[in-house]
């Protein structure tokens, strides 16, 4: 008499050959560590800027420079000390001095201007250097203050004040860099605070087939 075994089919290959050889079978899912319960943390995106980002700043940064430079060069070679041109409208070209930071603020006060304006630069570079990558725009933004900045700083070391020529009369001349750094700032905020306002989509995950039943 032939004694006929029946064997029940193997669910996978894997886990039959776990069972001949006596090893616990470890269920990994796609989300969990290899024990199955503890959370794998989410993969975080380096927020450090890049060398392009880099680049991208410096090449905004020296544009701004410059500009500034040319156009303080054109002014006080054409122009004498308060001499004025109209253009057009409340815009007239009127070349000034200015021994303080923007629109005439701390006029009398240049060395602690130049150590003031020396730290913020130094900040926005190590801010930029951890965070570069946060945002796309911020290469353009703190290229523009950044510039602006190094630009008066400029003068202010080499010559003791800037010189102001952009007059609209209801406001304090002012100069290309100071225009620069406002604008650079106003994108700076604006940026923030639509990044802030975007609601974030959900992840997506993709199913394994090892989670598939």
């Amino acid at each position: 008499m032939v004694a006929t075994l029946h064997r029940r089919p193997a669910k996978g290959g894997a886990a039959l050959s776990a069972e001949r050889e006596g090893r616990p079978q470890v269920d990994v899912r796609v989300g969990s560590a290899t024990d199955g319960l503890t959370p794998i943390s989410v993969a975080e995106r380096p927020l450090g800027a890049s060398l392009q980002q880099w680049l991208g700043l410096g090449a905004i940064a020296a544009a701004a420079v410059g500009a500034d430079q040319l156009t303080k060069h054109i002014v006080s070679s054409k122009l004498h000390l308060d001499e004025q041109v109209h253009v057009v409208g409340p815009f007239w070209i009127h070349h000034v001095q200015n021994s303080g930071i923007a629109f005439g603020l701390l006029a009398s006060a240049t060395p602690v201007v130049i150590v003031l304006t020396g730290l913020a630069v130094a900040w926005m570079l190590w801010f930029f250097a951890r965070s570069g990558a946060r945002h796309p725009i911020l290469p353009v933004a703190l290229g523009l203050v950044i510039g602006g900045s190094v630009a008066n700083l400029l003068d202010r070391v080499r010559i003791g004040h800037v010189t102001d020529f952009l007059d609209f009369r209801f406001w304090p001349a002012f100069n290309l860099a100071d225009s620069f750094i406002v604008v650079g700032v106003a994108v700076l905020l604006v940026a923030l605070l639509a990044s802030d306002r975007e609601p974030r989509r959900p992840r997506r995950h993709v199913e394994s087939p090892l989670t598939r039943s």
